[in-house]
């Protein structure tokens, strides 16, 4: 039976936010006024708060605050949309779907799911049919009849999917690849290819004795001739019989492939080798799960650390279907292949240690590029198939390049290189070709922000948007006549959609909210269907017409969530003394605050993790506890402070790369700045002022209270990095290089080697079965602090909890500490 959510409609605060107003069931927002004479911020108190919080209500399972839609896309008509939705802890997900006209979502039963509308397909040339992956089987669904076909049931799962030209189906599994006719039915094996060694066949004797064998014994001569003959038949049959299937590639057994892209004409297929001796995880290391469920201690396999990770790049090789030719893909074509992008560096650490350091070319390694913000892959083909371009980077993490293959040599051009002295932003990759052009699109950081940029085949590269904002998440319209995209234009913190035309460069703003959303392109590319959120809102689902106005289609934020009166933090912007412009910030103020009270507030400073994250922003933060945590401190008498520290998201690149091989120096400054803003603007006692943050922001409360004990009077470290040295490659490398090239980096930038600095009370919390930061990096902090005789640190340890905790009962232990820690120490 299917079960039906009611709709609730819009709520009063929503219904305020759509209008511009303030909403009654609130706090309003705290009003900024800036002296200009003075250069002197006012702050005016929040509303009284009747209603205390309470840690446990904070911490408790957040599913109280609502079960929100999540991963919601566009029906294949456009007329409905798709969603789950979770409860917290569960191991499964309910899905939905909601037209975008009625105010009620169906659960879809288990035996609809295959026949649902699927976020991930590809479309035919006609776009008459859709191609999808369910469960590891291929399906095919008529567009206008909406009949769905099954074309596999199988236990070994289909790995991707395309649609030929000629209308043919062909998927690939594993290595095989296979095409189904789209008159006949009839399945034919494309591609099978083997990583390992070709079969030497038939062998002449070639040592004496073999040799006398063949001589002397009639038999061995006979078997010899007869398996020639098979060997020659079978050979001849291939070449001549229609009905057999394709020849077998064997292309080595010291690779795997990494990946692989069939060419719409199903003529080609590039491949991306790597060492198949290559593994992320650590040698000779595991992490111990101290309560393992037969009561042992069980050893998990552990990632490796950047210490000791050396991925060896990646090659591509280019096989022609037709001739069975195969070309090896050389990077001769990528323009500074061979540049020593890392003597400066090399250089420094040589002078260190007292030696000199001789720069010489040498070809680099290269692999696709490795981008964590989308799922398209680096290989892009031309409509046609006649036109092939991937984006590669170097595995220094210096350098990217858009480069087309010469199908018929094998060789790469570069259409664009984007050189960083610092390293590749791991966001902002996505590119492809328009339609039935020779023109790419792709966005890069070149200007300092992410921009879109259009390249026709031998011209220069032409900017479609430009200025001081940040350009992310481009989607082609269906007609290939606007490109669609996200930008902070109006405010670092608040996002909108906009779309720019290729053939003019005209751009436009399709939406107008005030805090912080994701987007979808309806299919027939007239509405969006948008995730958005306010402060004090959390995201909800709105559908808008092009032209037309929001409208709200989901209400899951509970009737709990919704009444009480949160303060909405106001987004500030902090003078910087230490040349950064200015560095964004939240900023809650306690209750009944005056500007002129005789005491001055105790203060506490947040600091968001991931390093490159943006969270003084204008939506709803992803730290919802932090959110609560924060209100609570603000109703107990403390100002409090998040900021943007330099390193985090939303500002650009020079913002971005300022932490290069200097982690926790620029961002330490900037705590510096926000206490002497709190100081001079919210009345606050800059000698009560503690700090806390998780990850990242543990990290960074190390840093601030081991180089700069006079700034805080207490921190909290959650699940904090302290020697970078331990953590993994891909993050780490690209900011501090390697510690075997760059080890100066690496001694400045890990807390472990600035312990001495520590003198005021420290609270440090970790998660045993933390598979990001590993545990092991509190313990050997522990130790050194021990050798060191400090004795204002204390431990608290989670033996069942990952990087990020999952039991209620471990948040609400972990900030009664660190509120017991700043009652004590600030108050």
């Amino acid at each position: 039976m299917k079960d039906v959510i009611r709709h609730i409609g819009l709520s009063a605060l929503t219904v305020a936010i759509l209008a511009g107003c303030s909403s009654t069931t609130t706090t309003d927002v705290p009003v900024i006024e800036k002296n200009l004479s003075t250069n002197v911020v006012a702050l005016s108190a929040p509303p009284q708060v009747d209603q205390a919080l309470t840690l446990n209500q904070i911490m408790a399972n957040p599913d109280w605050m609502g079960l929100q839609a999540k991963g919601a896309y566009w029906s294949d008509d456009s007329q409905s949309i798709y969603f789950a939705r979770q409860a917290h802890g569960s191991p499964t997900r309910s899905y939905y779907q909601q037209s975008i006209t009625d105010t009620v979502a169906s659960e879809l039963a288990l035996n609809q799911l295959h026949a649902a509308d699927q976020e991930y397909g590809v479309l035919d040339n006609e776009k008459v049919r859709k191609a999808y992956i369910y469960q590891g089987n291929l399906f095919v669904k008529d567009l206008a009849s909406s009949k769905v076909t099954q074309l596999t049931r199988q236990n070994t799962k289909v790995d991707g999917v395309r649609f030929l030209n000629n209308g043919d189906i062909a998927y690939w599994q594993g290595d095989n690849i296979f095409k189904i006719d789209h008159s006949s039915g009839l399945s034919e094996q494309l591609a099978n290819i083997k990583m390992a060694a070709e079969p030497k066949g038939v062998q002449e004797p070639t040592s004496y004795i073999a040799k006398q064998q063949h001589r002397l014994i009639e038999y061995v001569a006979l078997q010899q001739s007869n398996a020639k003959s098979k060997q020659q038949y079978k050979e001849a049959l291939a070449k001549a019989d229609p009905t057999m299937s394709a020849k077998t590639w064997y292309l080595g057994d010291a690779e795997t492939v990494t990946e692989l892209s069939l060419s719409p004409d199903g003529r080609y297929v590039l491949l991306s080798l790597r060492d198949k001796d290559y593994s992320w995880r650590a040698e000779h290391d595991i992490m111990p799960n101290y309560l393992g469920k037969d009561g042992y201690v069980d050893a998990v396999p552990a990632r490796a650390r950047v210490a000791e990770d050396t991925p060896p790049g990646e090659r591509l090789v280019l096989l022609d279907l037709q001739t069975h030719s195969k070309k090896d893909i050389t990077i001769e074509g990528l323009t500074g292949f061979d540049e020593d992008v890392l003597a400066s560096v090399k250089a420094e650490n040589a002078k260190a240690k007292g030696e000199s350091y001789n720069s010489e070319k040498s070809p680099r390694k290269i692999q696709r590029i490795q981008d964590w913000g989308w799922s398209q892959s680096a290989m892009q083909w031309s409509e046609s198939g006649d036109k092939l371009a991937v984006m590669l980077e170097a595995v220094d993490n210096k350098d990217r390049w858009i480069a087309t293959v010469d199908l018929t040599k094998g060789n790469l051009k570069t259409e664009h290189r984007l050189h960083d002295d610092a390293w590749i932003n791991y966001n902002f990759n996505q590119y492809g070709w328009l339609p039935n052009s020779d023109s790419l699109y792709y966005l890069s950081e070149e200007t300092g922000y992410s921009h879109i940029y259009l390249k026709a085949k031998g011209e220069k590269a032409r900017a479609l948007t430009q200025g001081q904002y940040v350009v992310s998440d481009i989607t082609l319209g269906p007609k290939a006549q606007f490109i669609y995209y996200k930008a902070n234009k109006s405010h670092p913190g608040i996002d909108n959609v906009y779309r720019v035309e290729i053939a003019t460069g005209k751009d436009e703003q399709l939406t107008q909210w005030q805090g912080q959303l994701d987007y979808s392109l309806s299919p027939d590319g007239k509405q969006l269907l948008l995730n958005a959120s306010t402060r004090t809102r959390p995201a909800e689902l709105f559908v808008q017409p092009l032209n037309g106005e929001m409208k709200q289609l989901t209400d899951y934020t509970s009737d709990a969530f919704k009444n009480y009166a949160w303060q909405a933090p106001e987004v500030v912007a902090v003078p910087s003394s230490h040349g950064a412009g200015e560095v964004y910030a939240r900023v809650y103020l306690p209750q009944g605050y005056s500007k002129d009270n005789a005491d001055k507030y105790p203060a506490v400073i947040f600091n968001h993790g991931a390093g490159y994250l943006q969270n003084a922003h204008y939506g709803f933060s992803g730290y919802f506890r932090e959110f609560m945590f924060h209100n609570l401190l603000a109703q107990q008498g403390y100002v409090v402070m998040d900021m943007d520290y330099r390193g985090s998201k939303g500002y650009g690149r020079d913002w971005r790369t300022a932490v290069y091989r200097q982690m926790g120096t620029p961002e330490v400054e900037d705590l510096k700045d926000g206490v002497s803003w709190m100081a001079a603007n919210a009345n606050v006692n800059a000698g009560k002022v503690g700090t806390y943050g998780g990850s990242y922001g543990g990290f960074l409360t190390f840093m601030a209270l081991f180089n700069e004990p006079e700034l805080f009077q207490a921190g909290a470290a959650l699940r904090p990095v302290t020697d970078w040295a331990h953590y993994n490659a891909p993050y780490t490398s690209n900011i501090l290089n390697t510690p075997d090239v760059d080890p100066i980096a690496y001694e400045r930038s890990s807390p472990i080697e600035h312990a001495e600095g520590l003198q005021k009370p420290l609270l440090i919390m970790s998660g045993v079965l933390d598979d990001n930061v590993f545990f092991q990096d509190s313990v050997r902090l522990v130790q050194r602090l021990i050798e060191l005789e400090k004795p204002m640190f204390e431990t608290a340890i989670y033996p069942v909890e990952p990087h990020g905790f999952r039991q209620p009962s471990s948040w609400l232990d972990e900030y009664r500490r660190i509120h017991k820690l700043f009652e004590q120490e600030l108050k």
